[in-house]
Formats: structure tokens, sequence, C-alpha cells
């Protein structure tokens, strides 16, 4: 039976079922993690970028393992600290343009939990304009402004 892989481009859904070296080969490949964090009050951490509410993640560093990858995205776009990692979600793959090149961003996502209390600062010099605690009633309200594969990580909880 042949894996078949859900990958976003355009944020429409396009399911690979043909050879997916073959695919992955028009594409530059990208690894990052992130996090999918709940406070004690169950909320969730969100972040509102380029105008469109997400998750915070980003690029796995030379050398990194992918979990603390996870941890420090959070914590550099977030601006909260005490993360841990309570299990592992999705991978998600999502394309895109970046100056002429065709990248394939893979993104490896954990379900996070935190007691952080202080003032969330989100990293403006990644596009991060706000930074909340969303209540679980309100999420579906920003899912509407979201990515898909976002939408994705929310509902393999």
């Amino acid at each position: 039976m042949t894996q078949k892989y859900k990958v976003y481009i355009n944020n429409e859904v396009k399911l690979v079922e043909e050879n997916w070296n073959d695919f992955c080969s028009g594409f530059n490949l990208i690894e990052a993690a992130g996090g999918l964090v709940s406070n004690q009050e169950n909320k969730v951490l969100m972040i509102f970028r380029n105008g469109k509410w997400d998750l915070p993640k980003g690029k796995l560093e030379l050398g990194e393992c992918i979990e603390s990858c996870a941890i420090r995205e959070v914590e550099e776009e977030c601006g909260v600290s005490g993360l841990e990692i309570c299990n592992k979600l999705l991978d998600t793959f999502h394309t895109y343009d970046l100056k002429g090149e065709k990248i394939l961003k893979k993104t490896y996502w954990y379900n996070m939990s935190c007691s952080f209390s202080g003032d969330l600062i989100p990293q403006t010099e990644e596009g991060i304009t706000e930074v909340c605690w969303v209540d679980m009633d309100s999420v579906k309200d920003k899912l509407s402004n979201s990515y898909s594969n976002i939408r994705d990580v929310f509902e393999s909880l």
C-alpha cells in the first residue's frame, strides 16, 4: 500500500500518493518544530503573524534536536519560559516560495504545558504582532483566520 502525504500548497490540501522522494526533489526541504501550548487555565498560546492566527514554530538549527527546537522557538516567539513537552502530535507539510526558491516545510508539532504567568512578548522581527492565551471557546473563531495545517494540529488532540 502506498503511503499518502498531506501537503498544503497555497493553503489547499494535496494528497501526494506518488513517489514521495520524487515530489520532494522539486523543493528545498526545511524542518521546523512548534508547539500547541496549554497553561494551567486550559488556555492555548496563539500568535498573530502576517495577518493570520498561528501557533509558534520555527526552523531547526544545525545540530539541534527537534524537541529542543520546538521549545526554543515557542520561547523566542512568545517570551514564555518553563515549557514542558507532554507528547508528540503530528507532522505537517506546507509549501511556499521564498525569493524564487520552492520550499517544502515539514513541521513537527508537540503538545506542551506551561506554568508561565508573566507578560507575553511577541517576536516582532519574525512578523509577530500579538501573542495571547486563548480559551478553547474562542479558538474556533481564531482558526477561521488561520492556516489549514494549524487547524489540523488542533484536530489532532
